[in-house]
């Protein structure tokens, strides 16, 4: 999101827009600027010397409605800092997101859990983590054994290194040889894989969805570590954040930050979407403000 100082912010056509669109549930095109609604909407509006203030029009989908008081200004500053990634993995998004819904619906999976593949790879089949994962889904080779996928065993980041030199001069002699198959760079049988995995992860926490997500991240054994230290009987995320990683803390909130960004994308785009109250100055009469509203709106 463009940065604004939304506390001197200018009237302009789009807030106008934005502004009547959220009091009247309805279309700005369908002019409903009558001799009867004049009143109310002025009276509608929450004025304080010279300022009118439109309310937030941010909807988090359903699952992830309750974290709006965590969450709030992250994505706020998230959308403004971080606006071209979010354009591009939305774009990006197009081709995996409707076959990867598809898998997850099978397995009775959050659809919110496909945002999972723009935070571990970037939709990127190569990608390799230096821990060792990868693939779409960012999965260790552990992981691809349980959950029968064929693999192509990752090295240590040290062991490479400290093999570097034999290895380029094994390469001068090498014989071509059939490279082996690894499942993970496979979308569909990787994220049929994902699916199982995180369904798993829902009966060991319950299915709360969030700390699934934490768990993808830093594993269920750093989430039940991390439940444990609260000293609380269900913890949530937010009784435990404190005690995970620092890199899972991050991850979890940009989880939602996706999610909650692309649930609102269309007002996203068109620089529109509020996450606070926004004061708009006025420097117009009564009248002069409701003919300045009606042109603007008409216009449109």
């Amino acid at each position: 999101m463009i940065k604004q100082t939304y506390s001197f912010l200018k009237v302009s056509k789009a807030v106008w827009i934005l502004f009547f669109t959220v009091l009247l549930g309805g279309s700005v095109n369908a002019n409903p600027f009558t001799d009867t609604s004049k009143k109310q909407l002025l009276a509608a509006a929450k004025t304080n010397a010279g300022f009118i203030t439109v309310e937030p029009n941010v909807v988090f989908p359903d699952i992830l409605t309750g974290n709006e008081e965590q969450t709030l200004s992250y994505i706020e500053k998230f959308s403004e800092n971080r606006r071209a990634y979010l354009i591009r993995t939305y774009n990006r998004s197009k081709k995996y997101f409707p076959k990867a819904s598809a898998i997850l619906k099978k397995h009775n999976l959050p659809q919110e859990l496909k945002v999972l593949l723009a935070l571990e790879s970037a939709f990127n089949a190569n990608a390799v983590s230096k821990a060792g994962a990868v693939g779409y889904w960012q999965i260790m080779d552990e992981v691809a054994k349980e959950y029968g996928l064929k693999y192509v065993a990752q090295e240590k980041a040290a062991e490479k290194k400290k093999d570097a030199k034999a290895v380029v001069e094994v390469k001068k002699h090498a014989v071509k040889t059939v490279v082996a198959k690894d499942d993970r760079k496979n979308f569909n049988k990787s994220t049929y894989a994902a699916a199982r995995y995180l369904k798993d992860r829902g009966r060991n926490l319950d299915n709360d969805l969030l700390l699934m997500v934490a768990s993808y991240n830093c594993g269920v054994g750093n989430v039940w570590e991390a439940m444990k230290k609260t000293g609380l009987k269900n913890p949530g995320f937010w009784d435990i954040k404190e005690y995970l990683p620092a890199e899972t803390q991050t991850y979890v909130m940009n989880f939602i930050t996706l999610n909650v960004v692309f649930n609102n994308y269309e007002r996203f785009t068109n620089n529109t979407l509020l996450f606070t109250p926004t004061k708009v100055k006025i420097d117009k009469t009564e009248n002069n403000m409701t003919e300045q509203l009606t042109s603007s709106t008409n216009k449109d």
